[in-house]
């Protein structure tokens, strides 16, 4: 926990997943101009958003089977922790690609899993570290309902794939 970056940005899920595989290039955002996130260039820590909606599971996981990519159901996707880091190399407003709605982008390199640390999240770039103490106890967001019918055998009680051990 110590050597990753002190700076995070929450991303809704699977999206997040995306990005943390590397997969997904950049982070679209609506920031208008003026937004100190604008001029951030650097590391930061990937934080999986708490909230998934079934229409924003479905759009990215039609999008990642259209390229290729495997999705996890939406019950084995970590949610409300940090999942990856990568580094914000540039910020754009066009980008020829299927990952980028715009209107700004966030090009992301250097992305990679990185093991599950339970935290909450907030609006644009936060010091996540100053909420691990405010944790929820190192306990998985319980998948809703809907989530649950997307997997094969999958039960309430099984944790997201993070707090397996597993970084996929």
């Amino acid at each position: 926990m110590e050597d990753l970056p002190k700076l995070a940005l929450s991303v809704r899920q699977p999206w997040a997943h995306c990005l943390m595989m590397g997969w997904k290039p950049v982070e679209n955002r609506s920031w208008r101009a003026g937004n100190p996130g604008l001029k951030f260039r650097g590391d930061f820590a990937i934080h999986a958003s708490t909230g998934m909606t079934r229409d924003e599971y479905e759009n990215c996981a039609d999008l990642c089977r259209s390229l290729g990519f495997p999705c996890p159901p939406p019950a084995e996707l970590a949610r409300g922790a940090i999942v990856g880091v990568g580094t914000i190399v540039d910020i754009v407003t066009e980008l020829d690609g299927p990952w980028f709605f715009g209107p700004k982008g966030l090009i992301i390199a250097n992305a990679r899993p990185v093991e599950f640390i339970p935290v909450g999240g907030q609006l644009g770039f936060f010091d996540w570290k100053r909420l691990v103490p405010f944790a929820r106890n190192g306990k998985p967001v319980v998948p809703a309902k809907w989530m649950l019918g997307q997997a094969s055998e999958i039960d309430a009680s099984t944790p997201p794939l993070h707090t397996q051990g597993s970084l996929f």
